[in-house]
């Protein structure tokens, strides 16, 4: 691992979130940060490690780079992924562990083969040193491995994260066509809305988008109730990562008085998992879920922001109900919202002209394999 506290890491992320995604890891210290396809590349000190797993709304996963390495086929592979790291300290037998993989090299052009690869590196070292081996565990390893083969190089990568971090917790009842809470946090970082103004979501679904604007404006830490894998690595320091639990918990706003924030459902029973969602969340009594028509819905203020994850009519709606839904959208943006801005999560552009509005922003973001464009209108 060499004597440096200083490390190279990678976040994963939602496709089309990868600048605010780089954004968000300097706000919390990294460095050197370098958006890619799908990931930012960072580096970091343990302490920003632990405090970007804490911290951060929206990566998936954070992996941390041990080893790079020529690898131009099989035996290139095998001998540096048994070189990478001191495996006597990493993993011992007792442990468990699972390989993922990502690209291709010369005769490694599978994932599936080219994990087995990694395996058979890793459990021959075992043999040499102990004379047994690992058990391959893909739910729930003690060390989760990642390899990442490109233009004639290995790039091998402990994931930090364990479970995925999009998962925080409090939804455990999940709509239709969920939204994954980590997409929700960019798009609402997107939007810039701080807490200041009311917000609105009139086809709120499970309610994820304002459960995850809620959190972030009361500063409440995603991770600070969960466990993460690099708590059993072998260089993993109690102590710091202690004082970045403490450091989460000081910065959370629990006195906020925050404006209002107001989902509208028509689906009875979405509406009951939305709240649910809001209650498992401990946000109660900062978010009202309404069931009902959102063609009645009363805008609070005079300013303010929508968002919404209508239909696409893709995966959910029948195409010859969206244009009326839409229409009916649009009339009543501008029947009670004139003066707010509004956010629509559009994977359809046909449908979406039926708002009958202009758009005068648009962010490309991959939603569940649709590509959808974020869009900003101002409502007047």
């Amino acid at each position: 691992m060499g004597r440096t506290n200083r490390l190279s890491a990678v976040a994963v992320l939602p496709q089309g979130l990868e600048a605010v995604g780089g954004e968000e890891l300097s706000a919390l210290g990294a460095r050197a940060v370098k958006p890619g396809r799908r990931a930012v590349s960072f580096e970091a000190d343990l302490a920003c490690f632990y405090r970007l797993h804490l911290q951060a709304r929206l990566p998936f996963r954070l992996l941390r780079q041990v080893a790079r390495f020529p690898c131009q086929g099989r035996n290139d592979l095998y001998e540096g992924i048994r070189r990478a790291l001191d495996w006597e300290r990493w993993l011992h037998p007792s442990m468990s562990f699972r390989v993922d993989v990502t690209g291709t090299a010369p005769g490694l052009n599978h994932s599936h083969f080219t994990a087995l690869q990694v395996k058979n590196a890793l459990v021959d070292a075992q043999r040499d040193l102990w004379g047994e081996r690992s058990s391959i565990d893909l739910d729930d390893p003690d060390l989760s491995l990642h390899l990442h083969l490109s233009r004639g190089e290995a790039q091998l990568s402990l994931d930090g994260s364990g479970s995925s971090l999009h998962r925080r917790g409090y939804r455990a009842a999940m709509g239709t066509a969920p939204l994954k809470e980590n997409l929700a946090a960019g798009l609402i970082r997107l939007t810039g809305w701080d807490g200041s103004r009311p917000l609105v979501d009139p086809c709120c679904g499970s309610g994820v988008l304002l459960i995850e604007a809620a959190l972030a404006a009361l500063q409440q830490a995603p991770g600070l109730e969960r466990g993460f894998a690099f708590e059993s690595w072998a260089d993993f320091q109690p102590e710091l990562w202690e004082q970045e639990r403490q450091r989460a918990r000081s910065r959370q706003h629990h006195q906020r008085q925050l404006p209002p924030i107001i989902g509208n459902e028509e689906d009875p029973d979405i509406a009951a998992q939305a709240r649910s969602n809001v209650d498992a969340a401990g946000l109660a009594d900062c978010i009202t879920i309404r069931c009902g028509d959102f063609r009645e819905l009363v805008f609070p203020g005079a300013q303010g922001t929508v968002v919404c994850n209508p239909p696409y009519g893709v995966r959910i709606g029948e195409r010859n109900q969206m244009d009326a839904l839409y229409g009916d959208l649009g009339r009543t943006f501008k029947d009670q919202a004139s003066g707010w801005e509004a956010w629509v999560l559009s994977g359809n552009a046909e449908v979406t002209g039926a708002l009958r509005m202009k758009a005068s922003r648009k962010f490309p973001v991959n939603n569940g394999g649709i590509d959808c464009r974020w869009l900003k209108y101002q409502v007047r």
